[in-house]
């Protein structure tokens, strides 16, 4: 699918790049949403040098393939939201994708990263304080590990495991009438075919993201039986 092209061109400042990206997408973002998405890149650059959070180095790539990226699930979790404010559990956050995106976009959203690397869940830990976002935690340490507390509406992946391996991890952590939400590549056909019966797939949504000539999407599961 081709990407939405982004206004400006490849030499904008990466502030126009991020509004015009937003505004297409149809994702409200103010200036102090804006402010804290910059910070957020040029924390994650100052980072990499030192912890590798990241195999991308150039800020224009970070600024495409992570912070474009995950703004584009906004508008699917937000129809998804229905106006409440969700529970979201990032699985295998490494350096906060797309969970540091999701709670300066919606700060009426519950965020919590996870990740079993500490130098990746300490830094989203200081990305927390450095950019005043109460509504985001870091957990050091596997999600199967964690306590079994049924409490997240939306639990969230990004490139972490296999549906298979990513469901069966995290279910202790679904609440009633939870979903997990996985951003792929192309359609994971031969994932979705490994899944056990008590999880199914009921939606796969394409992924136009401004700027990125690439294939995403979003594969929605839940548990089997439930609407």
């Amino acid at each position: 699918m081709a990407a939405i092209p982004i206004t400006g061109g490849e030499d904008a400042a990466p502030r126009s790049i991020l509004a015009g990206a937003a505004e297409q997408l149809g994702v409200p973002l103010d200036a102090a949403a804006l402010d804290r998405l910059l910070s957020y890149l040029a924390l994650m650059q100052r980072w990499n040098r030192v912890y590798n959070l990241t195999a991308l180095r150039e800020p224009s790539e970070m600024l495409s393939h992570h912070l474009l990226d995950c703004l584009a699930v906004l508008p699917a979790l937000a129809r998804h939201a229905k106006g409440r404010p969700l529970r979201i559990l990032d699985v295998g956050s490494g350096g906060g994708l797309p969970g540091v995106v999701l709670a300066v976009a919606q700060p009426d959203w519950s965020v919590t990263c996870i990740d079993a690397v500490a130098k990746k869940s300490g830094f989203v830990r200081q990305v927390a304080g450095e950019l005043a976002l109460p509504n985001l935690r870091s957990v050091h340490g596997r999600v199967e590990a964690l306590p079994a507390e049924g409490r997240f509406d939306v639990i969230v992946s990004r490139a972490f495991a296999s549906l298979a391996d990513f469901t069966e991890l995290s279910r202790t952590q679904l609440a009633p009438g939870g979903v997990w939400l996985a951003m792929k590549g192309r359609a994971p056909d031969e994932e979705a075919a490994a899944l056990p019966g008590n999880v199914s797939v009921f939606h796969v949504e394409p992924l136009r993201v401004p700027g990125l000539h690439e294939q995403r999407c979003l594969v929605w599961l839940r548990p089997h039986g439930t609407r």
